[in-house]
């Protein structure tokens, strides 16, 4: 199996790395990712401007693809492009795994995440995605390789039935702080509905320039509801969310087909 490894963090993360580890013997890795930090650009694609792509080494001994744009511009790249220059024409990878990205994607943050949209660009285009993100607590105290672990362990789990091509699983991790962290238990729920209650701060330049900067931890939600992703990763348990790009309000359709026609 080859298995397409991007992100939102930069492909120097070091969440990118540690799964990368994570993933040995599931297949052969080959990673598309931005070059820079692409948080929260949302499902953003580049038109504009070129696509700069490099091979850069991730760590020793271990190449990868840096692509100067956003997350679903490398998948985008790599399956229009990049991977038949690789592989040879008619090849595609067999998953795609985005992540593992520094701060959970759940609730509202689904839509605003970079990583959650390179994993639903891939499913776009037809290859199968697994988004993965760890709540943060204390920047300072991540354990990275044992978060990366306990994601393998949910991947395996996600891979044990065969994943439709247009498929998206979410996975969020709890807040990983020890070694010794055990495996929390994997809840599959839905995503939360409800904004956050966060602001902006208005300051000052010092030539005078008002400016306004967001201010919050992006998990300050006005609800949570009984049985959601935000529910269950703060409670300190995986969420499994299959996801869906199609946003097509189905139960309003009539309403609107007895108004137009």
């Amino acid at each position: 199996m080859r298995i397409l490894l991007t992100n939102d963090d930069g492909i120097m993360a070091p969440g990118l790395l540690a799964l990368h580890d994570a993933l040995e013997g599931l297949g052969e890795i080959v990673t598309f990712a931005p070059k820079t930090v692409q948080s929260a650009t949302s499902h953003g694609i580049t038109y504009s401007e070129p696509l700069m792509v490099e091979e850069v080494e991730m760590k020793p001994g271990v190449l990868g693809t840096a692509v100067d744009g956003r997350p679903a511009d490398c998948v985008k790249l790599a399956l229009r492009s990049l991977w038949e220059e690789r592989f040879g024409e008619g090849s595609r990878p067999d998953l795609t795994i985005s992540g593992m990205n520094s701060g959970a994607n759940i609730g509202i943050n689904v839509i605003y995440s970079g990583t959650v949209a390179a994993a639903v660009e891939s499913a776009f285009l037809g290859i199968p995605a697994i988004a993965v993100s760890l709540l943060l607590a204390d920047r300072n105290r991540i354990e990275w390789a044992r978060a990366a672990t306990i994601a393998r362990t949910v991947i395996d789990r996600v891979l044990e039935r065969t994943l439709d091509a247009h498929e998206v699983v979410n996975i969020n991790i709890p807040k990983t702080e020890s070694p010794d962290r055990p495996m929390p238990e994997i809840r599959v729920v839905g995503m939360n509905s409800a904004p956050l209650e966060e602001g902006y701060d208005r300051r000052v330049s010092p030539d005078g320039q008002v400016y306004y900067w967001a201010a919050g931890t992006g998990l300050n939600f006005t609800r949570t509801s009984p049985g959601s992703d935000v529910e269950a990763v703060l409670g300190g348990h995986i969420s499994v969310t299959p996801l869906s790009y199609v946003m097509t309000d189905d139960a309003r359709m009539q309403t609107w087909r007895d108004v137009f026609e």
